[in-house]
């Protein structure tokens, strides 16, 4: 007699029935959705995107360097010298003169003993979270930790306690509770929170961490380039540099390239650069991005406090020109010296993911482009129109999203002013 034999669930099934397909179907139908849409011109202030000319306020080019002429001409020059590509990662013959001077560099910038750099930054979370951390260790991390430091997390085997945004009474809770887990403890924040765009709390979360013997890990992504006199992060702006143990930056913001970098004690980046499989067993980057970046780590070294300052007056002037809209915005918090605790991410609460989406089409179509924000990537009725400033906006532009906005939301969005 033969055995019946079972028929395993196709794999594939989960593609044709998962939760929003859908939604994501009618939203391409109606040619209303927000994602891949195709730049057609340089990165800056205005763009053009499918044929239209944008006000870009969606951008992470913080600084406007990824068209300043001296960040080209270092990424030409690393073009020629050294071709397209390495054929190989850094572990074996991917490592090149540039990403010694780039490593350097970085480590002086940043006042720390060494600096590792990664193909892309989400290598680097992932790299440095899941070798530094092990199953028997725990980890902390906010609820709005960017997704690359939680998939890190779950690559590490480590037990995970989040806490709830910002929330340092969570926090210690959670640090209460690690104590007796048995293993290490790493408390992981983000410096500037890349949705919300408020600076993370951390003298609190260093005195907490102090007290219950946690190291602390500080992604700066959006932060470096952006905050602190010489332009270090959130960790300098805070004057906390020597109490934090490790820190991540990206170059696809400030430093217009693509790459990522952990900086930290000298020990530690000798433990990552042998070990860690994010680094070891990816292709290094193109030379031309890492020409790019030590090109405009440079340029930030020089004339990096006029480029910010600028950058951080363009978005207090768009958040008061939201606010006078009657937009409901995130509030940026403040530094302990009273002071508006600013970033260049401004981003307005719509609430509903549809609605936000629909706001995002109009806005498109009436010439002003910026980022959607609904769930996951923020919490269900929290949609967000996360929108982003660069140094090289000027205030016509702005004006022009302004008004914008001021068109679309009093003609089809009432309901987003005077809440």
């Amino acid at each position: 007699m033969t055995e019946s034999i079972r028929v395993p669930v196709d794999l594939f099934e989960k593609a044709r029935t998962f939760d929003r397909r859908e939604q994501l179907e009618a939203a391409r139908e109606a040619d209303l959705l927000p994602y891949f849409r195709l730049v057609e011109s340089e990165a800056g202030p205005v763009m053009r995107i499918e044929g239209r000319e944008v006000v870009m306020l969606g951008s992470n080019n913080y600084l406007g360097l990824t068209g300043d002429e001296r960040v080209k001409e270092a990424a030409r020059q690393a073009l020629e010298r050294y071709g397209t590509g390495l054929t190989g990662s850094r572990f074996l013959n991917g490592t090149t003169p540039l990403h010694a001077e780039l490593e350097l560099e970085l480590a002086d910038w940043m006042g720390t003993d060494e600096a590792l750099v990664f193909t892309t930054g989400y290598q680097a979370n992932v790299g440095c979270v899941g070798t530094i951390l092990a199953p028997g260790d725990t980890v902390i991390c906010d609820s709005a930790d960017h997704a690359s430091i939680l998939d890190g997390c779950r690559v590490s085997g480590a037990k995970l306690r989040p806490f709830r945004h910002s929330q340092m009474a969570k926090l210690e809770r959670m640090l209460e509770r690690a104590t007796g887990d048995g293993g290490g403890i790493l408390v992981i924040v983000d410096g500037v929170f890349s949705m919300e765009g408020d600076i993370a709390p951390l003298p609190e979360i260093v005195e907490l961490c102090a007290a219950y013997g946690a190291r602390l890990m500080v992604d700066e992504a959006h932060a470096v380039g952006v905050l602190g006199s010489r332009g270090a992060g959130t960790c300098e702006l805070y004057g906390l540099e020597d109490r934090v143990d490790l820190r991540m930056g990206t170059f696809s913001k400030s430093l217009a390239s693509c790459g990522g970098f952990i900086a930290g004690d000298a020990e530690v980046i000798e433990y990552l650069r042998i070990s860690s499989r994010s680094f070891i067993f990816s292709a290094s980057a193109v030379p031309a991005a890492v020409g790019a970046a030590l090109g405009a780590l440079r340029v930030i070294r020089g004339e990096g406090p006029a480029l910010m300052a600028k950058l951080l007056d363009n978005a207090r002037y768009l958040r008061r020109g939201f606010r006078e809209l009657g937009l409901r915005v995130v509030e940026p918090g403040v530094l302990p010296d009273g002071s508006e605790a600013t970033s260049p991410v401004v981003p307005v609460v719509v609430g509903e993911d549809w609605r936000a989406v629909l706001l995002w089409k109009a806005l498109f179509d009436a010439g002003l482009y910026t980022n959607v924000a609904i769930h996951p990537a923020v919490p269900p009725g929290g949609a967000l129109l996360r929108t982003s400033l660069m140094a090289t906006h000027e205030r016509g532009h702005l004006d022009r999203a302004l008004e914008i906005l001021e068109g679309v939301t009093a003609r089809d969005f009432a309901e987003l002013r005077s809440r």
